[in-house]
């Protein structure tokens, strides 16, 4: 029997991707197996020996400590485009919101109260709420990822021109995109070009302050920044001098802090970017089936710390060996088996950065000796044998 904790709410119908007859709930951490997580901050937990894996059921991790998760041998999901029709529809409202001042109009009509000539004044005073549309406009999507690529495409649907900027962009990606989605070639691009910039790339140490003051310098004085990818994408002392001088028309955002509170022109959203009841059950449903397919067969589908790894199982049993990407690696494991005279069936090895992952099927269920062994070599962080 698994144990499998859950730090956060985790959505009934994820959990309800759990066979009874191998997994149980635990409330101690020191029992896990996996742990299921959403926003709980997982930086100054002590993981024990016998966690193998921790899902992040939506696709920012940095409440996980991925580098220490690392070299204990514990792989890091979460579930990039589970939330991405959520986040999407969230940003069309943003846009929405930043040509149409629809919540001073709202706010007005509500400070009105009940006024027996309500009509006759919205008539006579709804030339104050006069916005623009969003056809036509230029639209600068950075990062086109899952998220990305929904709201480029939407925006193409919207009659918007649309331009973008991935230096990272998959094969996978690409397929999906528009083809009236005009790609440019750097960051600098599309700040100068684009009326609307919305933001969907990762919170990392190159990321980190991607929209500073000269970012900000770059743009049109009346374009909208909007931010529904992480706060520490954008330099919060820098816009709101930006919108003070009017270099900024708006910057709307899905990440309060009290630097932004309270200025002129900012529009905070409490963070409901992926608050829908269909993106948390699509994100617990996919996070639920990841660990299984992990801990039941050691596939890696969608991990922050490894690439993905996928093989047919075949033979008597298979071992899932995370280690540390050096040479001869692969040689080491592999002749630890020769050795024995154990026939490999089927192997594959995947790397990515200081990590790599190597699965192996072996024709003899007589392995653990071996496991253990291998185990206690250098530069092997975990090992485990399946049946």
């Amino acid at each position: 029997m698994l144990n499998i904790q859950c730090l956060n709410k985790i959505a009934e119908t994820g959990l309800a991707q759990l066979p009874s007859d191998r997994y149980q709930l635990t409330d101690q951490t020191a029992d896990a197996d996996a742990i299921l997580v959403r926003s709980a901050d997982l930086k100054e937990l002590v993981f024990p020996a016998n966690l193998k894996a921790i899902a992040r059921a939506g696709a920012g991790t940095n409440n996980i400590p991925i580098s220490r998760c690392s070299e204990a041998g514990i792989v890091v999901f979460n579930t990039p485009g589970a939330n991405a029709n959520a986040v999407k529809e969230l940003v069309l409202g943003a846009l929405v919101l930043s040509c149409r001042p629809v919540i001073p109009a709202v706010n007005w009509i509500a400070s009105l109260g009940i006024d027996p000539q309500i009509t006759q004044r919205t008539e006579k005073e709804k030339s104050r709420f006069v916005g623009t549309e969003l056809k036509g406009k230029t639209l600068g999507v950075i990062g086109l990822g899952a998220i990305g690529i929904q709201i480029a495409n939407l925006a193409v649907a919207l009659e918007m021109r649309v331009i973008g900027y991935d230096p990272y962009i998959s094969v996978d990606a690409a397929w999906k995109l528009s083809r009236e989605v005009q790609h440019e070639e750097n960051l600098e691009s599309v700040l100068k070009k684009a009326d609307f910039i919305t933001l969907h790339v990762p919170l990392n140490a190159k990321t980190q302050n991607l929209i500073n003051a000269e970012a900000l310098a770059l743009m049109k004085n009346k374009a909208v920044l909007l931010n529904f990818a992480r706060g520490g994408l954008v330099e919060e002392s820098a816009v709101v001098t930006a919108l003070a001088e009017k270099q900024l028309r708006g910057y709307i955002t899905d990440f309060p802090s009290p630097q932004l509170a309270g200025q002129s022109g900012v529009t905070i959203i409490p963070h409901l970017g992926a608050s829908t009841e269909e993106a948390e059950e699509n994100c617990a449903v996919m996070a639920v089936q990841e660990l299984i397919d992990y801990l039941e067969n050691g596939n890696i589908r969608h991990s922050v710390n490894l690439p993905d790894v996928v093989m047919e199982r075949s033979g008597q049993a298979r071992i899932c060996c995370f280690h540390r990407n050096v040479p001869n690696m692969l040689a080491h494991i592999s002749g630890m088996f020769s050795k024995e005279g154990i026939n490999i069936e089927n192997l594959v090895n995947r790397s990515q950065g200081d990590y790599a992952y190597t699965l192996l099927d072996v024709d003899t269920a007589e392995v653990e000796r071996i496991a253990a062994e291998l185990q206690e070599q250098e530069d092997i962080l975990r090992v485990r044998p399946l049946f």
